[in-house]
């Protein structure tokens, strides 16, 4: 208690001495009336100020103990936010987490907390903490009202920023669109898919392409195709208004989600520019899909024809709003999740053939090497499928991700001199937990000494015979909250690595350096990927 005092009183404390010492001086100089008075004021402000923070972490110790203390020796610990400014100008905010948990001289703590601007912040890569926020404690912590406030103007009340029955109502709308018959069905891939085979050639066998920025247009274009029932083309027609817009509303959101207390400096020219793009482009198709009747809808709906993610959810509610707002978070998952995934495999693909060629030969035994997979082929794959987890397991889609306490509660672990006590965590405290931290993390893996591959290896066979402990490995989050469109990303990440292979024998690194981490929403290549893709002599 006397340290979480510490830290909530000590600027307030020194402003009262430095702001008091005048009116003290005239009060005895003087004997100002004035001055006393406002001495007087200045007084009974700090008094209420230390009377609450008193009650303040009373209140905690009652729930639980206390993680350990970041600070930084500047007033209000805004030392904390400024390095993180500073981190994520140059992409490099995994390292200030890090930083969090490892203390020179000290031994690793993944859960620590932080007093900034007298608000109390836990940040967390302990699987059991994990656990409790996501699944066994799920009611206890939610998004939070001002999470949706940050991101109301972008993502409205969809199923990403609500919590209770409005996330509810949200899931079991969105749940029918991901069952197997849905996702199963490949043909949106392949049109796509050949398209972006033709430009990740080239203009000549070897020649060096921006991948990223290629995966980034090819699941864009699926994805609109899946949802709206048409593409936007970006592939063949290069960056698009929409395109452009998107990518610019979700640099400006990051920021804003980033930036807490300072958040109202972002400037939002570019930000509500590209919702006018976003939602005139989302409208038309609304409009369209409102003006048919339920019962075209129904029949569009139960038939491969014509059916479309929009029609299937016009069917269900005619609230323009919801549609839009759903739309939007569906898009935004499903295009940049899958895009920054397929940079990062293939960008290690580039450096480790031997994985392509294991891959090449099970998908010639499976498929051959033109016939297109079918849904039932890919799960079967299963060095592809262990390729993909493990791509996950070193770069997790989502790096960081938040949650606020709905009641006042407890996180199981992070408390007392060794860690392994419960947590006090008042209403309203905002949980920071790390992805990336958390499958990083060297403690939770065999040792290499047992002849597991080191852990920032990429080694896709270490899952041939090894399983992760429980919460250590959730690249789709977890609990009822987990991805309800794990399965279509899976599905599309497969088929386009199979078709990729089928056509291309080698693939080669064209980069000199590491593109380091960026992350903005997800976590992608700060400096690109820059590779070739070669068919080899025999094509």
């Amino acid at each position: 208690m006397l340290l979480g005092l510490f830290d909530r009183l000590w600027t307030p404390t020194a402003l009262y001495l430095i702001l008091a010492f005048p009116f003290y001086a005239l009060r005895y100089v003087a004997n100002n009336t004035i001055a006393f008075a406002a001495l007087g004021a200045w007084t009974a402000y700090y008094a209420q100020t230390i009377v609450t923070a008193v009650l303040y972490e009373r209140k905690i110790d009652t729930l639980g103990g206390r993680a350990p203390s970041r600070r930084t020796w500047t007033p209000y610990n805004l030392g904390m936010l400024s390095d993180l400014i500073w981190y994520v100008s140059r992409h490099r905010v995994h390292e200030w987490w890090w930083n969090l948990f490892q203390k020179p001289g000290e031994e690793s703590r993944y859960t620590v907390e932080s007093i900034v601007m007298g608000a109390r912040m836990i940040f967390t890569a302990d699987e059991e903490n994990i656990k409790a926020i996501l699944a066994s404690q799920f009611a206890d912590y939610g998004k939070g009202p001002q999470f949706r406030i940050e991101w109301k103007e972008f993502l409205g009340l969809s199923i990403f920023t609500t919590d209770g029955d409005r996330w509810h109502q949200s899931r079991q709308l969105l749940r029918p669109q991901f069952i197997k018959d849905r996702v199963s069905d490949l043909h949106t891939f392949e049109k796509h898919t050949q398209i972006l085979i033709r430009l990740l050639a080239g203009s000549h066998d070897g020649e060096t392409v921006r991948a990223d920025d290629l995966f980034y247009r090819f699941t864009l274009d699926a994805a609109t195709d899946f949802l709206l029932g048409k593409s936007v083309d970006s592939l063949e027609n290069g960056q698009t208004e929409f395109a452009q817009a998107f990518a610019d509303v979700q640099n400006v959101q990051s920021l804003i989600a980033r930036l807490g207390p300072i958040r109202a400096l972002v400037p939002k020219g570019k930000f509500r520019a590209g919702l006018k793009v976003i939602n005139r482009f989302v409208g038309n198709y609304i409009d369209r899909a409102l003006q048919l009747s339920p019962e075209e809808l129904e029949k569009i709906t139960k038939s491969d024809e014509g059916y479309t993610f929009l029609h299937a959810l016009a069917s269900y509610t005619r609230d323009r709003d919801v549609l839009r707002d759903q739309l939007v978070a569906v898009l935004l998952a499903g295009r940049d999740t899958t895009a920054v995934t397929l940079s990062w495999l293939f960008y290690e693909l580039s450096r480790h053939p031997q994985v392509v060629q294991k891959l090449r030969q099970e998908i010639s035994s499976f498929v051959g090497p033109e016939q297109q997979p079918t849904y039932d082929d890919l799960k079967s794959m299963r060095y592809l499928q262990h390729t993909l987890n493990e791509i996950l397991r070193l770069y997790p889609v989502v790096p960081f991700n938040l949650r606020v306490a709905l009641r006042d509660t407890t996180l199981p672990r992070g408390g007392g001199p060794n860690g392994d006590e419960p947590i006090g965590i008042l209403k309203d405290t905002a949980i920071g937990y790390s992805t990336l931290v958390l499958h990083r993390r060297q403690d939770i893996y065999p040792s290499q000494e047992s002849g597991f591959p080191d852990h920032l290896a990429f080694v896709p066979e270490r899952w041939d015979s090894w399983t992760p402990k429980s919460w250590t490995y959730i690249p789709f989050n977890g609990g009822p909250r987990i991805c309800i469109g794990q399965q279509f990303a899976l599905t599309e990440m497969a088929y386009t690595v199979v078709r990729i292979l089928q056509t291309f024998e080698r693939v080669e690194c064209r980069m000199d350096e590491f593109p380091m981490m960026r992350t903005d929403i997800v976590l992608q290549p700060a400096k690109g990927v820059d590779i070739a893709f070669l068919r080899g002599e025999k094509q």
